[in-house]
């Protein structure tokens, strides 16, 4: 036996722990110049303020040409070359039935959006979320063209289900790139300006479609008018091409380095300031904590678990919320603002001027929440604009069972008083939610399923409005006021809020909590004692550490390389 291996500083194998140890610091060197080699290649070209301004100019683009493409047919239906190319949409004592011609083919967008969003299930973590904003815009401007050249009733109900899928992909998708490259005491000003940007090209669509009016001779009174929507679609993808991918994707796909290297440029300062690394870190310890069921689990199948993470219960919370949008009726008035404004005897020009000046005070009502939604908060908000759209949907009903020329009148003025209320309390609000109250690991599944949810209740309002005011006629609006009494007490009792809560760890504490203590978390997220993540209570609420600070054995870990 060698007299090294009897030496304190030797070892086993005869190399000095010196020396050993001096490999060792040589390799972490290596590894950090390398770590640190890689942020510097992987920095985006903006960065601060200037990237955060064009994340929200493409991601509300996005929201634009998805208002856009909302409002375009309400003045078409009744367009005098759109009814001689499709005369399945014209209404009259001859042809009762064609009430539902005119919903389906109005309403079969939503079914492509439906298709386009599930997809998302797949599609969202596979490509990532720039990938697939570009995806969706493509088959988006397929779609436009297809309609834009449509000469028959059954091509243009294809053309819009080809539409519909691209912007189902699109609506799942950009609200959580933005809210990924947001920070928190932001973020909900920057997606209410998103909700304000649906009303913007809603409200856009509206003047269009007027002033195409007047080209009664030719098919461009509606041809153009649909095909305007391929501009806002080729500027969001050329202007997405230019952006950086969320730094929560990339985290999340062990893409370390790009990711702080994005987080630096958001936040506009180098990747070793401390803010950038607390972000950084508490993105991987939220993935940390969100793969306890192994790296073979799929985040679908962790959607319909609960546990500490509470992963279905939050998950349910945004297919519910997307569901109550579209139940507040606000969809009748988005895609037939024209017709009902016909119904309420008012001739064909002054429908239209009107359904655009409703438009334009739907958008700038929108403008409100996004001073609110950070002072007042999410929950305040949602309660505000169900209660005031029930007793307006009311409201429209009393005043549609006396019918009288003044009565005619109130109720135009209610239809813009309803626009109001949704665009204060419930416009962007069902963006913002979804994407803030679940975990990271099952974002892309779960906004999957809610953007869904979305569509599977705007075809059924839609599909049936046509139809129900037909039969029912002021009775329609009873339905809807009965729907939208139903939110307030779900909402006041199930609906936690997520206002200053970062999209990591923080609501994942709330969850934690409230099922530690086995109270509601509505109730913990209304508390001010909330650990704050990364803290050390936070840790042992998340069962990441014991009672004495240790790891648990249980425990989830880190196992890439930072």
């Amino acid at each position: 036996m060698s007299r090294s291996s009897f030496s304190p500083h030797a070892t086993d194998d005869g190399v000095s722990t010196t020396s050993r140890r001096s490999k060792s610091e040589t390799s972490v060197a290596i590894e950090s110049s390398t770590f640190e080699a890689e942020v510097a290649a992987a920095a985006p070209a903006l960065s601060g303020a200037a990237l955060t301004a064009a994340i929200a100019f493409v991601a509300g683009t996005g929201f634009t040409l998805f208002g856009y493409d909302q409002g375009v047919m309400s003045a078409l239906l009744s367009a005098k070359q759109f009814e001689d190319v499709f005369p399945q949409v014209v209404v009259d004592s001859a042809h009762p039935n064609h009430a539902t011609l005119q919903s389906f083919v109005v309403a079969i967008y939503e079914i492509g959006c439906l298709i386009g969003a599930l997809s998302n299930l797949w599609v969202g973590d596979w490509l990532g979320r720039r990938k697939t904003i570009v995806l969706g815009g493509v088959i988006m401007i397929i779609g436009a063209i297809l309609q834009t050249t449509s000469f028959s009733y059954a091509q243009m109900v294809v053309a819009r289900i080809i539409t519909g899928l691209g912007n189902g992909l699109n609506t799942s998708t950009v609200p959580s790139y933005h809210a990924e490259c947001s920070p928190a005491a932001r973020r909900g000003s920057l997606i209410m300006i998103e909700g304000s940007l649906i009303t913007f090209g809603i409200m856009i669509s509206y003047w269009i479609d007027f002033a195409f009016f007047w080209i009664s001779g030719s098919s461009a009174q509606w041809r153009v008018p649909i095909a305007l929507q391929i501009i806002l679609a080729v500027i969001m993808i050329c202007g997405i091409s230019f952006l950086p991918e969320s730094p929560r994707w990339l985290a999340k796909h062990g893409r370390n380095a790009e990711a702080l290297a994005v987080i630096s440029a958001l936040d506009g300062k180098p990747y070793t300031d401390p803010d950038v690394q607390q972000t950084y870190h508490g993105i991987r310890e939220a993935i940390a904590a969100e793969s306890h069921f192994g790296a073979n689990s799929s985040p679908l199948r962790e959607v319909f678990t609960n546990g500490r993470s509470q992963n279905f219960r939050r998950a349910f919370l945004g297919v519910v919320v997307q569901c109550f949008q579209q139940i507040t009726g606000i969809n009748i008035i988005t895609y037939y603002a024209t017709l009902l404004f016909e119904r309420l005897g008012i001739d064909d020009v002054k429908a239209r001027i009107i359904a655009a000046a409703n438009g334009t005070e739907y958008f700038l009502a929108s403008l409100v929440a996004i001073f609110l939604i950070e002072r007042v908060g999410r929950r305040p908000l949602m309660l505000f604009g169900a209660v005031g759209q029930t007793i307006t949907m009311v409201l429209l009903a009393v005043l549609g069972s006396i019918d009288t020329s003044g009565t005619q009148l109130a109720s135009a003025v209610l239809l813009f008083v309803f626009n109001s209320f949704f665009a204060v309390g419930w416009l962007g609000m069902t963006w913002l939610y979804p994407a803030e109250i679940v975990g990271l690991r099952i974002r892309a599944p779960a906004n999957a399923l809610s953007t869904a949810s979305n569509w599977t209740f705007n075809f059924m309002v839609v599909m049936v409005t046509g139809p129900s005011f037909n039969n029912i006629s002021w009775g329609t609006y009873i339905v809807f006021a009965a729907l939208n009494a139903l939110i307030i007490p779900v909402v006041y009792f199930f609906f936690p809020e997520t206002a200053g809560r970062s999209l990591e760890v923080d609501m994942d504490v709330v969850f934690a909590l409230a099922y530690n203590e086995g109270v509601s978390p509505v109730k913990v997220s209304l508390r001010k004692d909330v650990p704050p993540a990364g803290s050390a209570e936070a840790d042992e609420i998340l069962g990441i550490t014991g009672r004495d600070g240790s790891v648990r054995e249980d425990a989830p870990r880190e196992t890439e390389k930072a």
